[in-house]
C-alpha cells in the first residue's frame, strides 16, 4: 500500500466529511453543517493530506503563524487503515512546513489521549477552552 502525502492540495467538503465520519472525530465535528466545514477548510493555514490513489485517507488541518505556534486542529486517519504510521507522517509533514522551533499544539480526542505521548508529545496541564462569548464572566 503506497500512501502519498501532499501539502496544500485542496480537498472538498464532501471528502473531508467522509473522512471525518470514518474516524472518532466525526461525532465531535460539525459534519452536518456544510458551511462550517467549508469555512474550516477555506481558513486553514496549513493542510497536509494522505492519499491512497485518489482516496483521501488522512488529514492534518492546522491554523498557524508558521513561526511561533501551530494549532493542529484536526488530525484524522480513516479507521480502516489506522496504526500504520499515517498520523505520525502527517505530523512530520506538518512540521516540515513550519519554521524551526515552531511549537505544535493540539487538543486530543478522548480516544487518542494515549497515542500522543507515544509519539513524543508532552502533556500541558494549563490549557483552557471557552466555547462562546456568553461564557465570559
Amino acid at each position: 500500500m503506497h500512501v502519498d502525502y501532499q501539502t496544500g492540495r485542496p480537498i472538498s467538503a464532501d471528502q473531508f466529511i467522509t473522512l471525518l465520519n470514518e474516524t472518532t472525530l466525526g461525532p465531535r465535528r460539525p459534519t452536518d453543517d456544510r458551511a462550517c466545514i467549508e469555512g474550516m477548510l477555506a481558513h486553514a493555514d496549513l493542510l497536509v493530506t494522505a492519499w491512497i490513489g485518489e482516496r483521501l485517507v488522512g488529514v492534518a488541518r492546522s491554523v498557524t503563524d508558521f513561526c511561533y505556534c501551530c494549532y493542529l486542529s484536526d488530525l484524522a486517519v480513516s479507521e480502516h487503515i489506522q496504526a500504520q504510521g499515517i498520523g505520525k507522517q502527517l505530523i512530520e509533514h506538518t512540521f516540515a512546513a513550519l519554521k524551526p522551533g515552531c511549537k505544535l499544539i493540539l487538543l486530543a480526542a478522548p480516544q487518542a489521549v494515549e497515542y500522543y505521548p507515544k509519539i513524543g508529545f508532552t502533556q500541558h496541564h494549563s490549557a483552557w477552552v471557552m466555547s462562546s462569548a456568553q461564557e465570559l464572566k
